[in-house]
C-alpha cells in the first residue's frame, strides 16, 4: 500500500467526507520548499495553489522562518497586546488607503463577519448587500449565493447551507457582479434599510469593469452605506496597498488575511477611525458596542511572520516578478488552448487567475457558471499529473517561481491542452 493510500484510509475514518473540508483528501502533503510541495508518496509537484494564497514567499522561507524562531523561544501568543502587533497594524495603516485603525481576529471569514456586523452598529441599519458568487467565509450572511445551483430572482437570497435560519436570508440582499445599473435601481428602493455592501475588489478571478467599483462608492456614498472591500485575497498581492490601491477606489472599511499573517492565523478589520471606534465601548457607549475579542487574536508569532513577509514584498521588483510570472502562466494557457482549439477565456488579474471554458465573455458568476466545469476539471487533473498543482477555479503564482518551474508549467499545459478531447 502507498503510504498517500494509508493516510486516506485514517483520514476517512476520524474525519468528515475524509478531509479537513478544503481541498481535493485525495492528497496529502508531506512538505514545502520554495514554489514546490510533496505528497507522502514523494511526487513532486509546482505549487500554485500556496495555501489558498498566503505563501506568497514560497513555502520555508528562510527570512521569515528566522523570525518565527526567535519569537518561538520569547513566547507564542499572551492574550495581551504585544510589540509586534502594533508594528504589523501601523504598517498596515501606513500601505493601505482605507485603514486608520486595525482590529484583530484569527480567520477572513471572521473579518469578513465582523466587518458587516460594523457596518450594522454604525448605521443603525440591518440590511446587508452581497454580490452573487461572491465568497466571504462561513458566516451564516456570506453563505447566502455563494455558489447557487438553483438561480434565483434578485435580490432574493439563496442559503448555500443547512441549518442558516430564514431571518439572515431575509437580511440579506443579492446583485449581480459588474450591474451598476441593477445596483442603482435596487438602492433607489432599498438602499436607505441597507447597512453595508461587500465586495470582492475582484470577485473570485472575475474582474471589476472598468468604473465598477467607482460607481459602487458613489451610490454607497448617495444612501449612506457602508462600503466594505474584501481583501482577504487581493490585499497585499495586487499591490502592496491592495486592490483599492490598484484600483484607485477606497472603501470605509476592508478586511485582510493570508499575507499578513505570513503563513499563520491571523486577519483583520482595517477602517477608518469614525468605524473603528465602534470597537471601543469608551467612545460609542454601550449601544453602538461591538464586542470582539479571539484568543489568539494579534498573537505575536503570527505577527511576525506577517511584518518579515511584507517588508520582503515592499523590496524593489517583488510586485514585478510575481506580475511577469502569472502573465507568463496566463500567456502559455492562452496559446495552448487556442493552438489546441478550445474555446476558453483567461480571467482574472496575473496574481490570480484561471482558465474558463467557455467562448463567452465572463463578466459574473452567471456567466462563469456557464464554463464547461468537467473540461476544467479533465484540464486540472492532467496537469496534477504532470507536475501542476492547483486549485479546481484559481492559480496562485508565487515570488518563489524559478524558470525551471516556468518551463516545467509551460510544457504541462502544452500536453494537457493536446490531451485534453483525448
Amino acid at each position: 500500500m502507498k503510504m498517500q493510500d494509508n493516510w486516506i484510509e485514517r483520514a476517512n475514518r476520524v474525519l468528515p467526507g475524509g478531509g479537513f473540508g478544503n481541498f481535493d483528501p485525495g492528497i496529502i502533503i508531506r512538505e514545502g520548499k520554495g514554489s514546490r510541495v510533496w505528497d507522502e508518496d514523494g511526487n513532486e509537484y509546482v505549487d500554485y495553489l500556496i495555501g489558498s494564497g498566503p505563501m506568497l514567499l514560497g513555502h520555508d522561507n528562510e527570512e521569515v522562518q528566522d523570525v518565527v524562531r526567535a519569537q518561538i523561544g520569547k513566547g507564542l501568543t499572551f492574550f495581551a497586546n504585544n510589540s509586534a502587533g502594533i508594528e504589523l497594524a501601523e504598517e498596515i495603516c501606513q500601505a493601505v488607503p482605507c485603514a486608520e485603525q486595525v482590529r484583530y481576529v484569527t480567520s477572513g471569514g471572521e473579518a469578513d463577519m465582523y466587518a458587516m456586523r460594523l457596518a450594522r452598529a454604525a448605521t443603525g441599519r440591518e440590511k446587508i448587500l452581497k454580490f452573487e458568487g461572491g465568497y466571504h467565509g462561513m458566516s451564516a450572511e456570506a453563505q447566502m449565493s455563494l455558489a447557487p445551483t438553483k438561480l434565483s430572482n434578485f435580490p432574493l437570497a439563496v442559503p448555500d447551507s443547512a441549518g442558516i435560519p430564514e431571518a439572515v436570508r431575509d437580511a440579506m440582499l443579492i446583485a449581480p457582479f459588474n450591474d451598476i445599473e441593477f445596483l442603482r435601481s435596487l438602492l433607489a428602493e432599498q438602499g436607505d434599510e441597507i447597512a453595508g455592501l461587500i465586495v470582492e475588489p475582484l470577485q473570485r478571478v472575475v474582474p471589476p469593469e472598468p468604473g465598477f467599483l467607482q460607481a459602487v462608492r458613489q451610490e454607497c456614498d448617495k444612501y449612506g452605506i457602508v462600503l466594505i472591500f474584501d481583501e482577504i485575497v487581493t490585499g497585499f498581492r495586487f499591490a502592496y496597498g491592495g486592490a483599492q490601491e490598484l484600483y484607485g477606489v477606497t472603501p470605509d472599511v476592508c478586511t485582510l488575511g493570508k499575507i499578513v499573517g505570513g503563513g499563520f492565523p491571523l486577519a483583520a478589520i482595517a477602517g477608518n477611525a469614525d468605524l473603528m471606534a465602534h470597537f471601543d465601548v469608551s467612545k460609542v457607549g454601550p449601544e453602538g458596542f461591538l464586542m470582539q475579542l479571539g484568543t489568539l487574536s494579534g498573537n505575536p508569532v503570527a505577527s511576525v511572520a506577517g511584518l518579515k513577509t511584507m517588508e520582503i514584498l515592499r523590496r524593489d521588483g517583488a510586485y514585478e516578478k510575481i506580475r511577469a510570472n502569472g502573465q507568463f502562466i496566463m500567456d502559455v494557457l492562452s496559446q495552448s488552448l487556442s493552438n489546441a482549439g478550445h474555446d476558453h477565456q483567461i480571467v482574472g488579474d496575473p496574481t490570480l487567475f484561471d482558465v474558463v471554458f467557455t467562448a463567452d465573455p465572463v463578466r459574473d458568476y452567471r456567466s462563469w457558471l456557464n464554463g464547461d466545469a468537467e473540461k476544467n476539471a479533465r484540464f486540472n487533473t492532467l496537469l496534477r499529473a504532470r507536475g501542476i498543482f492547483k486549485a479546481p477555479g484559481k492559480l496562485y503564482p508565487s515570488l518563489a517561481l524559478t524558470e525551471a518551474d516556468l518551463q516545467q508549467t509551460r510544457e504541462a499545459i502544452a500536453e494537457a491542452a493536446a490531451l485534453l478531447d483525448g
